[in-house]
């Protein structure tokens, strides 16, 4: 199967043709002119909690139908991402993902796995997060490692248990993600060397929200995720999270290790006006999610409109957007066969017309979205 059109690489964009050989991207042919549409690859979002009326939290139904919904916005590998909760809820979750991935219908993104964000998070920075907080003992990181599909997990740095969890979670090949934490600088760095000297992969939850900010002489986890050089971070680009000049300052130092989440929740796709989040009440106003104290609460975000943001306001180009959206999470995920469009990777592939919305999806080759 051919495909022609303006073929969005990491640092161009190519006229030309891909030819799709099952599941993978067999040859990309230049050309001298193609269709006016742009070819990117799969959009990757490794932390989404729902959408289209469903949560991960509710089982595997609702995971199927939440992840057939971010399908259509061009998220073609999907981590859906429990909530913090009572424990046993967090883990019947965990299994409705692996239930999700055993029994997957066709026609839908990749269940790479579960986000686990919560219930290992300072009840000190909450945020959103229901109040069922709990420190990562030895005998919870053992249960949840069981279930053999958590691929990330959000962990604050200053609880109890937290050192040997994170090296626990490190040598299980789970990502590390610091986030709503109340750790200062000095702790985030140590958590970061912690969790590379174990042999993992470190980075920050939707950076800048539900951490210390940066100041002049309290410079935060912030700052020590953006100057490591192992440190990946996730951004909610909806402009209500992060203002875009923040996003640009962030983007600057951190190069290919930023990369874009939505954070998205059952309300997602859905008319503006009440819904529910952990079993509490959000409304959904103007494009956000809050609490009825004003504290964001999740997005209704998507990754076409993240994509479109940093275009549109955040400055960037189209091939520098798009890795924001898949080069980069597939590389904090260690995704090596996605990602990119070249030769011999898989055929996950977003079709896109001249205003960034989204026309086609193709997972593995196949056809599975078509406007």
């Amino acid at each position: 199967m051919d495909l022609t059109g303006q073929i969005v690489l990491p640092d161009r964009i190519l006229p030309g043709t891909l030819t799709l050989e099952g599941e993978r991207i067999r040859a990309v042919t230049p050309l001298p002119k193609a269709p006016a549409r742009y070819i990117l690859s799969g959009f990757i979002d490794g932390h989404v909690h729902g959408g289209d009326g469903a949560d991960t939290m509710d089982g595997v139904a609702a995971i199927h139908r939440l992840a057939r919904f971010h399908l259509t916005h061009g998220t073609t590998t999907i981590l859906p991402t429990t909530i913090t909760a009572p424990w046993p809820d967090v883990m019947n979750a965990l299994k409705a993902v692996a239930e999700a991935q055993r029994n997957a219908p066709g026609g839908g993104p990749i269940l790479h796995g579960a986000h686990l964000e919560g219930p290992f998070v300072s009840p000190h920075r909450l945020g959103a997060q229901p109040p069922f907080a709990i420190p990562p003992s030895p005998g919870l990181v053992a249960q949840a490692l069981e279930t053999g599909v958590v691929r990330v997990v959000t962990l604050a740095p200053e609880l109890e248990h937290a050192d040997t969890a994170m090296e626990s979670f490190a040598r299980a090949g789970v990502r590390v993600s610091l986030g709503h934490t109340v750790a200062g600088y000095e702790e985030a760095e140590a958590a970061i060397c912690r969790v590379c000297a174990a042999g993992g992969t470190v980075g920050g939850t939707h950076l800048f929200n539900a951490m210390p900010p940066i100041e002049g002489r309290r410079p935060g986890p912030v700052t020590a995720l953006m100057c490591s050089d192992e440190g990946h971070a996730e951004m909610i680009f909806d402009t209500h999270h992060v203002h875009p000049a923040t996003f640009r300052l962030a983007a600057r130092v951190m190069g290919r290790r930023l990369l874009f989440v939505t954070d998205a929740m059952r309300g997602t796709g859905q008319p503006e006006g009440p819904s529910q989040l952990g079993g509490q009440d959000v409304e959904i106003r103007n494009g956000a999610v809050r609490l009825p104290d004003g504290t964001l609460a999740g997005s209704i975000l998507t990754l076409d409109v993240a994509l479109r943001n940093a275009v549109t306001v955040g400055g960037m180009s189209l091939p520098e957007a798009s890795r924001l959206v898949s080069a980069n999470p597939a590389a904090w995920l260690g995704l090596h066969d996605r990602g990119r469009i070249a030769s011999g990777l898989r055929a996950d592939l977003v079709v896109m017309d001249a205003g960034f919305f989204v026309r086609e999806v193709f997972v593995g080759g196949a056809t599975v979205f078509r406007v």
